[in-house]
Parts: structure tokens; sequence; C-alpha cells
């Protein structure tokens, strides 16, 4: 029995020398990773702000520039976590935690596969010149004002003043209508006039009666007019004119502008507006029997 304590107690002597040993030898390779980390710490907290700083000229948004920053600190860190372990002759331990944070990083992103895609396509979103906060957009069946793109959704503020949020993802797949890329819109006009009217009288009317309201409409030939059919009551036209309008609120107050206009020239000219009118013809005449037996009586009242 007192031979087998000696023997552990060797044993254990034994180990905790060579530990001892190993580690008096490996102190300079000790010292120089801790004062690698220390370094990556320091020069990760510069790259944070530079890179925040960086994307912030780009990128409106302040949770993904914030978002950015951090992820490039966390790059250098993790760079400087693995030269540490290098120096440390820890090739193994490196190469463990790389395939962990692979097996990891796997199981994270398909559970959160839809998190991760609006992530990304935040990210993207935010960095498309032709997306910005305050521009006025038609998508996925909404239009309005863009008030916010972040990592999750992105938010429109509709004519109506209601708001819509949208995931990223639904906006990077389906097509956009950006209103304030252009300085100028056009408005569609459709009206008719009576079948007496003079309808040459009635094409120029039109055309100087819009060219004096809008200042951007230098003459009248610069408005499109076009008769289109034959209606029921009137003979109907179509027209068009260029307004500058950045957004469909602009562009909806300039042809009610037009229609007050036009109604107010027509009426100065006697041009007929008619509305619907309905011919009921019958054929047949109608006539009223009384019933045989009875007798017609009519009130005096």
């Amino acid at each position: 029995m007192k031979s087998q304590l000696s023997e552990a107690y060797n044993l254990l002597v034994e180990k905790l020398g060579a530990w001892l040993n190993a580690i008096v030898s490996n102190i300079p390779n000790l010292i120089l990773a801790i004062v690698v980390l220390f370094t990556a710490y320091f020069i990760a907290k510069y790259v944070k702000k530079y890179v925040t700083k960086l994307v912030a000229r780009k990128v409106q948004q302040n949770s993904i520039t914030r978002m950015i920053g951090t992820l490039s600190s966390v790059v250098v860190v993790l760079a400087g976590l693995f030269l540490a372990l290098g120096i440390l002759n820890l090739s193994k331990t490196l190469t463990s935690l790389l395939a962990g944070a692979g097996v990891v990083g796997l199981a994270i992103g398909l559970a959160l596969q839809g998190t991760l895609s609006n992530t990304f396509a935040g990210i993207v979103l935010s960095f498309r010149k032709k997306i910005q906060i305050g521009h006025w957009v038609e998508t996925n069946g909404y239009s309005g004002e863009i008030i916010d793109i972040n990592l999750k959704d992105f938010t429109i503020k509709e004519a109506d003043n209601n708001m819509v949020i949208i995931p990223n993802k639904m906006i990077l797949d389906n097509p956009l209508k950006n209103y304030t890329l252009t300085t100028k819109m056009r408005v569609f006009l459709e009206c008719g006039v009576g079948y007496e009217s003079d309808l040459d009288h009635v094409e120029q009317l039109t055309k100087q009666t819009i060219c004096n309201t809008f200042e951007q409409i230098e003459k009248p030939e610069d408005v499109e007019f076009y008769y289109t059919e034959y209606g029921g009551s009137s003979i109907n036209y179509l027209c068009r004119f260029w307004i500058d309008a950045e957004n469909a609120l602009e562009k909806m107050k300039s042809k009610s502008k037009a229609i007050i206009e036009i109604k107010k020239a027509y009426d100065k000219e006697n041009i007929n507006i008619p509305f619907p009118i309905r011919t009921l013809q019958f054929d047949n005449k109608l006539t009223f029997e009384a019933p045989q037996g009875s007798e017609t009586q009519f009130s005096n009242n």
C-alpha cells in the first residue's frame, strides 16, 4: 500500500514538474500571446470607430453603421486570438475552434434563416443609392415615403399617414418604383364633351388652359391631346402633360387643379360636359283593363 502511494506521489510530482518546465519554457510565448491579444483589442476599438465613420458617409441608418463597425472589431479580435493560439503552438485547439465555429454557424444559420435573410437584405438596401430615406416609392402594393430602413424591416408612410412595415427580403425580391429619382411626372386626364361641340376648338382651348395653369409647360403644343372614342353620351378624349413633381401626391394635386381650370374654361365657352344618359324605348303599347263586374272609382281628393 505504501509503495503504491509512493509511486502515485512520484508520478504526480513528475507531472507537476513537467508542467512547470513547460510553463517556464513557454513564458516568452505566453507573454507575447497576451501582448497580441491586448494589441488586437485596442486596434479593434479604433477600427470600429473608423469603419463606423466611413460607412456613415454612405449609409444613413445608424443601426446598420453600428452593426458593420461591431463586425469589423470582432474580426480584428478573432484574428488576434487565432494569432495568439498559433504563438502558443495550440494549432490543434485552433483547428477545433474553427470546426466548432463552423458547426455552430451552420446550426444558427438554419434556425434563423428568415431573420438572417432579412438582415442581409437590409444591409444590401442600405448601400443602394437609388433607395434612400425620404424617397417616395411604390412596392408590394403599397406606396409612400420611406421612413426607416433597418436590419429587419422597411417602413413606409402612406399618403393617409398609415405606417406600413415590410420585411426587407420582400423589398429585395420584388420590383420597386421610385418616384423621387425623376423630377418630372406625366399627368393623364380623361374627359368628354357633347356631340354638338366644335372638336377643334375644344382641343385648342384645353391645351391653352393647361399651358396657362402650369408654369413648367412653355407652349400649348407641349400638351398631348387625343380623341379616343364615341361614348354613350359624349366624345371622349385623353389629355397628357408633364409636370415638375417627385411623388404621387403632387401628381394628384396637379390633376385636380387641371380639372378645375378646364371646367371653368368650358363653362365660359358654353362647352357641355354631358353626364351619362339612358333612353328607354317601349315598342309595345301598354293598356289597362279593369276586371269584369267591377266598377272603377276615382277619388276626388
